[in-house]
């Protein structure tokens, strides 16, 4: 039986929100917008009327309102955007229980075997979405995951568009090969520098080659582009369950040499460390999120041969990474560290005979900082290299949980290694 596949993207999503409850603002061209005394002040998305002016997600708001001198700037309100987060998903679980979400606004579908067409449904969708809920959604409908979430980038707004295994190589071929959700803006280079340009292109690649310049990904990515993606639709309640811990901070002025980044880290790992250890967490994968001060947002990561939860080790492997993945062409305007592959904290694992009393010191000696911090705030105890300067880590990410979407500025890579 062919699989029926459907994802669903809400369009503008905060947008729309904003102006769905706030009926002046319908006709305004609006961005929703982060504070820009913190230096946070970066559109997060516009409406339709906002695009048209040439608004871009991620760019600055001084640059939007020079393009648009009537824009409209809202602060974010994000308890409501899960509120209506939520009651999309409440119309989508009503056709089917498998429903995988993508983020606040975009979720898959598997209505295979419905009596229904895919398309049938995804009209259903559409329209309820809209008139029960005032905002619209763009529908992919394929018979894989990467295809129905092409489709519903393809059209937009309130659309639906198929992209069956008749017509894939007409409508998907074409597209560029960034496009894909796996290809970010590195990747997209490499395949580029082999004048591989559309997701045809790829489909069309030598296998042996896409791996040699994208490593296992390579012959993967190919697959994909001739349809083979059998990746199944995870429904919320076997997605759920704590993924990675990450904070990140828009920094108060740009970065702009190793010891500034140093104590952004160590600001940061404390946050992600004592998260973990309140949750009894391990974890073995560091990623590092970098955004420089021209918006281009870069990711790298490390899987360790062992598990970590200190503070200390957490900024090491952190810093370990930036020192050997990032070259100052620019300065950095925002880090953000994640810790994956996680584990409960009393899994059994071989310890390292060379520093295993170090670690086991570090983590006895960081419960006894959260517990002092639990008991009289944050700035009771505070590590050295944090007062060398206020101003710049003197905020506590703990209490803030300051995450900043990857989506805001532009694609990361999945594909091809740490870029």
């Amino acid at each position: 039986m062919e699989r029926q596949i459907l994802h669903v993207d809400c369009n503008k999503f905060y947008a729309s929100v904003e102006c769905s409850l706030n009926p002046d603002l319908r006709d305004k061209p609006v961005v929703v917008g982060g504070n820009e005394a913190s230096r946070h002040g970066i559109v997060l998305t516009k409406n339709e009327i906002a695009a048209r002016y040439g608004i871009s997600t991620g760019e600055t708001l001084w640059s939007a309102r020079r393009k648009c001198p009537d824009l409209v700037t809202v602060p974010p309100h994000f308890p409501l955007y899960h509120k209506y987060s939520e009651m999309v998903r409440a119309i989508l679980r009503e056709y089917t229980p498998l429903v995988e979400p993508f983020g606040l606004d975009e979720a898959w579908l598997d209505v295979t075997g419905s009596p229904r067409s895919g398309v049938e449904i995804a009209e259903e969708i559409r329209h309820r979405v809209r008139e029960e809920l005032g905002i619209t959604v763009s529908v992919g409908v394929s018979f894989n995951k990467t295809f129905a979430k092409l489709g519903s980038d393809y059209k937009k707004p309130d659309a639906v568009t198929v992209f069956s295994r008749e017509n894939y190589r007409q409508l998907v071929w074409p597209l560029s090969a960034g496009e894909l959700i796996y290809v970010g803006r590195s990747t997209r280079q490499k395949l580029e520098e082999r004048f591989i340009y559309t997701i045809g292109d790829v489909a069309k690649a030598n296998p042996e080659l896409l791996h040699a310049l994208l490593g296992k990904w390579g012959p993967a990515l190919h697959a994909i582009a001739n349809g083979r993606d059998s990746q199944p639709v995870i429904p919320t309640e076997e997605a759920a369950g704590v993924q990675s811990v990450s904070n990140g901070m828009t920094t108060p002025r740009d970065l702009t040499d190793d010891r500034d980044v140093r104590r952004v880290l160590m600001v940061l790992a404390e946050s992600v460390g004592r998260r973990m250890r309140e949750q009894h967490f391990v974890g073995r994968t560091v990623e590092l999120h970098l955004r420089d001060n021209q918006l281009n947002t870069r990711t790298h990561r490390v899987t360790l041969d062992h598990y970590i939860q200190s503070t200390p080790d957490i900024a090491d492997a952190a810093y370990a990474l930036f020192r050997e993945s990032y070259r100052w062409k620019r300065p950095l305007r925002s880090v953000t560290i994640g810790v994956s592959h996680l584990e409960p904290e009393d899994i059994p694992t071989q310890m390292d005979m060379t520093d295993s009393a170090g670690r086991e010191k570090r983590e006895q000696l960081d419960r006894a900082v959260d517990n002092l911090r639990e008991r009289f705030g944050d700035h009771c105890i505070r590590r050295a290299i944090l007062l060398e300067d206020p101003d710049l880590t003197g905020e506590s990410l703990y209490e803030t949980h300051t995450v900043h979407p990857t989506g805001f500025s532009g694609k990361t890579d999945e594909i091809g290694g740490d870029q």
